[in-house]
């Protein structure tokens, strides 16, 4: 990562970003044999609904696993009898419709039914209050309603992505909606800001800042903009990673030599080294099942990704294609691993099977770094360079669908994708 120092300057807090200063997405490669849904328009206040169902149809078509169905304009509210047939002649094999009503309060309630086209029944309706301020919330929820009942798997599109913006002067760790849009400012500052990782509940942010003119970590609360020192010790602190549970961070210090991992309480109290080598030892991470911990270390010549249990103990070697394999991401059934690895002068996401150690690389870029799961492990977001500029990208770990995020105003870089919401 190239770090640029300047004069601190920092705002805490959450605010929201102008509208230039949003991530956009670019849908470059989509799924084999997408189904083919249709979203009718929802009866209702006109612009309200119309947001809503936009918001729907581009969570779905981003996927890259669905086909929007034209509508024709059709409204149709969520107890309309449905013609099964012309839906079938016009190629849908499942359709939803809905309404957005204004109660009394001044609120809205949102109810939508999902049909079956095939089949000639109903999948499921939900119903949900909300104010106009939770739209987009509402949407995504409706979005991932829908993408449940057709796949089987639960939807992302209520989750949220963290990453940083730097444009001249500045860095801004941004949290945003996982389509890009609802982008707001958790922290700005005029040092580099790197590593966000979050909590497994989603209500805190790790990250390492250089305000303090060296790294230290903090640990951020979303909610009250709050936040404390997790780990500055002397020398340098970084690679901060929560173990599943949330009570703790392995981190990378340096305080008594070389890089080096150890846990501390995600309070800042308390530290424990974990491994000890003659090299360097770095970005730890966690195994879904807080077992062990996948890090990168050069202890054998050469950048390669290891394994070691949570509390230390034998240390296993897992990478051994190549001379560079590096920022090891578990998938969340903890099946898989991606780690960007070094092929031809290219750095590229790969993608391993722990099972059988079968590799594909899932990109055709030249600069990946910083790969992130989405909580359901179909996607995986990370950041790379177009043109000399940093953008994220994501690609679903078959390699099929591919996505683009960039914003007009600077480069983005170090993406984090949320957990669940509960």
């Amino acid at each position: 990562m190239r770090l640029h120092r300047h004069i601190a300057g920092l705002a805490l807090g959450v605010v929201a970003v102008s509208a230039y200063a949003q991530l956009a997405i670019e849908i470059t490669g989509a799924g084999a044999n997408r189904l083919p849904v249709a979203i009718a328009d929802f009866p209702g206040e006109r612009i309200v609904s119309q947001a809503l169902t936009s918001v729907v149809r581009g969570d779905l078509e981003r996927s890259g696993l669905f086909k929007l169905v034209d509508t024709g304009g059709q409204a149709l509210p969520e107890n309309a009898s449905v013609a099964y047939g012309d839906w079938k002649a016009r190629g849908a094999d499942a359709l939803a419709v809905g309404s957005v009503a204004m109660t009394s309060e001044g609120r809205y309630e949102t109810r939508f039914r999902l049909h079956d086209i095939q089949k000639q029944a109903v999948l499921g309706s939900q119903g949900y209050a909300h104010t106009s301020g939770q739209l987009r919330a509402t949407a995504h929820r409706i979005s991932d309603f829908i993408y449940e009942k057709l796949t089987g798997e639960p939807g992302i599109f209520s989750t949220r992505i963290a990453y940083v913006v730097k444009s001249t002067g500045r860095f801004e760790l941004q949290i945003a909606d996982a389509d890009g849009g609802n982008a707001q400012t958790a922290l700005a500052s005029r040092e580099p800001i790197i590593s966000p990782t979050w909590s497994p509940d989603g209500s805190k942010l790790a990250y390492v800042s250089f305000e303090a003119k060296k790294p230290v970590v903090y640990v951020h609360d979303l909610s009250t903009g709050r936040r404390h020192v997790a780990a500055n010790f002397k020398g340098s602190n970084s690679a901060p990673a929560w173990s599943p549970d949330g009570r703790k961070l392995a981190v990378v210090l340096t305080k008594d030599g070389s890089s080096q991992l150890y846990l501390v309480n995600s309070d800042g109290s308390g530290v424990t080294r974990i491994a000890s080598s003659s090299g360097i030892d770095t970005e730890p991470q966690f195994s879904p099942d807080g077992q062990s911990i996948y890090f990168t270390s050069d202890r054998g010549g050469s950048p390669q990704i290891y394994r070691i249990g949570a509390t230390g103990g034998d240390v296993q070697r897992i990478t051994f294609d190549g001379s560079y394999n590096v920022t090891a991401r578990p998938s969340p059934d903890g099946r898989s691993l991606a780690y960007v690895s070094r092929s031809g002068g290219r750095f590229q996401l790969t993608l391993m099977d722990l099972a059988t150690k079968q590799t594909q690389i899932l990109t055709d870029s030249a600069k990946d770094e910083s790969p992130s799961f989405a909580p359901n492990g179909r996607m995986i977001i990370f950041a790379t360079e177009v043109g000399g500029r940093g953008v994220l990208a994501a690609v679903s770990t078959d390699g099929r669908v591919k996505q683009k995020l960039s914003i007009q105003a600077g480069d983005v870089r170090e993406p984090s994708w949320g957990p669940y919401v509960k």
